[in-house]
Order: C-alpha cells, then sequence, then structure tokens
C-alpha cells in the first residue's frame, strides 16, 4: 500500500496536503496572546485605576509602592529614577509573565503561532533547521521551574487580597464590616484558576512525585501526585482560563474605578 505524505518540506513553508482548517488553532493563539500582552503592557504602564475599594487589580498585586492604600510601603520612594517609568505594576508583572513565558503548553502554543516552527503538525516550516532547546536563546526556558516557585507565592498574596476584598469601609462605626460585592467573587474565581493552572504545572508533579522511583510507597506524595496530574490533565483550559480571568479582574476594577461600571454590592 503506498503511502502519501501530507507535507512536502522541499514545497516551502506552509506545504500540506492536508484538507482541514490547521490554520484556526495558530491564528486563535496568536490573536489571544497577542491582546493579552497588549492589553496588559497598556495597563501596567497607566499607574491608575488599579484599585476601587477593597478591590486590587491582579496586575498591581502585591503593590509594594504606590499611591493607594494597598501600598506595602507608601508612595513611590524617593531614591526611584526620575527618568524611569513607574507603576506598581512594572516590578510585578514580570514574574507571572515570564512563568507564563515559559510555561511547557505556552512554547508549544506560540512556537506555532509566533514563530511558525511548524505552524502545525504536517506542515511546511519556514526554516531548514531546527536548533531546539539545547542551545541560547531558547535555552534559557529551563528557568520555568525557578519561576514556578514564584508563582506560588503570588497565589498566596493573591488569596490575601480576595481575603481584603471582603471587608468594606463602614462609614457608620469608622472601622470595616464583612462583606461581598461581584468584584470579590471575579477575584476569588481568578485566584482558583491561577491555582488550577500553577499547581497543575508539569514541574509540581515533578516536585510531588518525581523524586521516588515508586510513588505509590509515599502515600502523600502519591495523592499530591494524582491531584497536580489531574489538573495538569487540563492544563491548557486552565492555562487560557486563567489568562482571561486575570485580564478581566483588572478590566473589571479599573472600569469600577472610572465609574463607568457599578460594583454590586451582594451583601
Amino acid at each position: 500500500m503506498q503511502v502519501i505524505p501530507v507535507t512536502d518540506v522541499s514545497r516551502g513553508f506552509g506545504s500540506t496536503s492536508r484538507r482541514d482548517a490547521w490554520w484556526v488553532a495558530p491564528l486563535a493563539v496568536f490573536l489571544g496572546l497577542s491582546t493579552f500582552v497588549v492589553y496588559s503592557t497598556w495597563a501596567a504602564f497607566q499607574n491608575a485605576h488599579y484599585s476601587y475599594g477593597p478591590y486590587l487589580s491582579p496586575f498591581y498585586a502585591p503593590e509594594i509602592w504606590g499611591d493607594s492604600p494597598h501600598a506595602w510601603f507608601g508612595p513611590k520612594p524617593a531614591w526611584f529614577p526620575g527618568f524611569l517609568p513607574f507603576s506598581p505594576a512594572l516590578l510585578i508583572l514580570p514574574f507571572p509573565g515570564l512563568f507564563r513565558f515559559t510555561c511547557y503548553y505556552y512554547r508549544g502554543a506560540y512556537y506555532k503561532a509566533f514563530w511558525a516552527d511548524p505552524p502545525s503538525c504536517a506542515v511546511g516550516e519556514p526554516r531548514r533547521r531546527y536548533l531546539g532547546e539545547n542551545s541560547f536563546p531558547l535555552i534559557l526556558q529551563n528557568v520555568h521551574r525557578y519561576f514556578m516557585y514564584i508563582a506560588v507565592l503570588f497565589l498566596f498574596m493573591l488569596s490575601y487580597d480576595v481575603w481584603k476584598a471582603m471587608w468594606w469601609p463602614d462609614p457608620a462605626t469608622g472601622g470595616e464590616t464583612f462583606g461581598l460585592g461581584l468584584g470579590t467573587v471575579i477575584l476569588a474565581v481568578n485566584v482558583v484558576l491561577l491555582s488550577c493552572y500553577t499547581l497543575g504545572c508539569h514541574v509540581m508533579r515533578h516536585i510531588a512525585g518525581g523524586a521516588f522511583d515508586e510513588v505509590s510507597k509515599h502515600p502523600i506524595c502519591d495523592r499530591a501526585y494524582a491531584c497536580s496530574s489531574a489538573l495538569n490533565y487540563r492544563h491548557q483550559l486552565f492555562a487560557w482560563l486563567s489568562l482571561f480571568t486575570v485580564g478581566f479582574s483588572d478590566v473589571y476594577v479599573r472600569l469600577c474605578s472610572m465609574g463607568i461600571w457599578s460594583d454590586w454590592r451582594i451583601f
């Protein structure tokens, strides 16, 4: 029986015998990631409208220095160079950003969508040689495991921000009173999805059970490995859902702060 190849590299970039819409997935990834990168970059440089009442945008959390009541150490320090743009988000976003940028799933996704390496399975590439991730600069992707440790710390800090988002100023007593708003729910859902994405990371699975040849002989590690593996099964889904919720959380806080949206106080 004759086997007909679905791609002929000699015919150049994009050559394939596939008849399906193989270009839809890389195009969707290109548009989705480009939209997020453009918006998050714009939002980071705004240095305004990132807090509303007890809410703090996850783009700016934790706020180390800043003008909102959420700032840990008060306003911008006097020693900060005046010729550099200042925004609390610029001190924070590089860490979760690099965690995603070096993520195993995102690497495969944007290699196809932005570099066409390859654009899809059985589709001709624009280059003849493939050096992989064993040479510079792609070998730097191996720092992913270290950014995962930082990402886990961010989960605790964002969870604390959700707790703070449950306490509202009480004009009658001058103190605070417990309550929930729609923004509280949005920030909480964001933390849940970020946790599912981060704790299902391939590196987390290795930390949970990779140190043992037979992880089943270590019940605690075996259980942690099983939980991480269950989340890893939907790693792509959680990657996109958490990307959307972290961006939408900033949009929600920003529009409430600008008076365009009104936060719905549940109780």
